[in-house]
């Protein structure tokens, strides 16, 4: 089968899925929606870093809303969790099934409007709606969840990201949405401030998936968000971050079971190695019971791969394509993503 799929969005991550989608051979990309008037009319395929394909980039959404699709791809910029909820609403109910990029992988754990609002769209126009990507999505939903199986007793989870955000050209992404080279005395636990308000919601729900998975009822979820300070002047692609300003942000979220500490999920995103201690590794998962687990996760790119795209991207990429059978397949509704979503040979 070949999906009819739309790209939302042609930033770093954006570019990437577009990419993936283009070079596979079950996915046929049949319009891209862009935030950038300079990328307005151009042709996607010269967006994504491939032969040209035809059809143009646009920045209006009635276009968008007219095209016949299966799927849209929403790769929004990182904003207020429930910001991005005004986009879902009319494309779910043209009939266009979406998968999310930045969480939304449980909004039945929130009591709000923003899921009784994507659950009516979702009705209204017969389409459904699945959160996927590496972290939120594999690693905590799907890798730490798996690794359970081998367990008799669970004491405690443990998830760790590590990323480098040096290479991070958008200077607006870098400095304003994940708040480096900003004052240390700012506090990350402030949960109205610009980064958190936007980090919190969605990596909350992260670790509600992985509690309702585990079949636990979460007490909480408590933050410990740390800001480690850059040793020396930084000159980045995106611009300078002074010594003694942000050049790590320690994300933490610390989900409470049974008054307990049960799970725990660390984001290192930094732009300088000096403060990562012994977190390394791009993805690692601890569980402490019996036996106690160690799983961790490295991607790389192909070594014949000689482009700037990273591998982190390419996975994204690989998430994506993989799950559309099952956000189309799906019957109308909000889709918890299942415990497994397999790449499937191409014959």
């Amino acid at each position: 089968m070949t999906y009819k799929a739309i790209q939302w969005a042609t930033g770093a991550m954006g570019r990437a899925v577009l990419r993936t989608m283009i070079d596979h051979p079950d996915v046929e990309v049949v319009g891209v929606y862009t935030y950038s008037p300079q990328k307005v009319g151009q042709d996607i395929g010269l967006l994504a870093g491939r032969a040209e394909t035809g059809v143009l980039a646009t920045d209006d959404l009635s276009q968008i809303l007219a095209l016949d699709a299966d799927v849209v791809v929403h790769a929004g910029m990182l904003k207020p969790y429930t910001d991005h909820t005004d986009d879902f609403v009319p494309l779910l109910e043209s009939h266009k099934n979406v998968i999310c990029l930045n969480g939304y992988s449980n909004p039945a754990y929130w009591d709000q409007e923003h899921s009784r609002r994507i659950a009516q769209a979702c009705l209204d126009g017969d389409a459904s709606f699945m959160g996927a990507g590496m972290n939120p999505g594999v690693v905590v939903e799907q890798l730490a969840a798996t690794a359970s199986g081998l367990c008799s007793r669970v004491d405690t989870i443990r998830i760790t990201e590590c990323f480098d955000a040096a290479e991070i050209r958008n200077p607006h992404y870098l400095f304003e949405m994940l708040g480096f080279g900003g004052s240390v005395d700012n506090d990350p636990n402030d949960p109205a401030w610009g980064p958190t308000a936007a980090l919190n919601p969605m990596y909350e729900e992260t670790v509600s998936v992985l509690a309702a998975r585990l079949g636990m009822r979460l007490d909480a979820v408590t933050t410990a968000h740390e800001f480690l300070p850059a040793t020396t002047d930084l000159t980045l692609p995106a611009g300078l971050v002074a010594q003694g300003t942000v050049s790590h942000t320690r994300w933490r979220w610390i989900g409470h079971v049974g008054g307990a500490p049960m799970i725990v999920l660390t984001i290192n995103w930094f732009v300088e190695e000096a403060h990562l201690g012994g977190d390394q590794g791009m993805w690692t998962v601890q569980i402490d019971g019996q036996p106690c687990v160690t799983l961790r996760t490295e991607v790389t790119k192909n070594p014949d791969d000689h482009s700037r795209m990273g591998a982190e991207q390419y996975s994204v990429g690989g998430v994506v394509v993989n799950a559309l059978p099952y956000v189309v397949d799906a019957p109308a509704g909000i889709v918890m993503r299942p415990l497994s979503t397999p790449y499937r040979h191409v014959w």
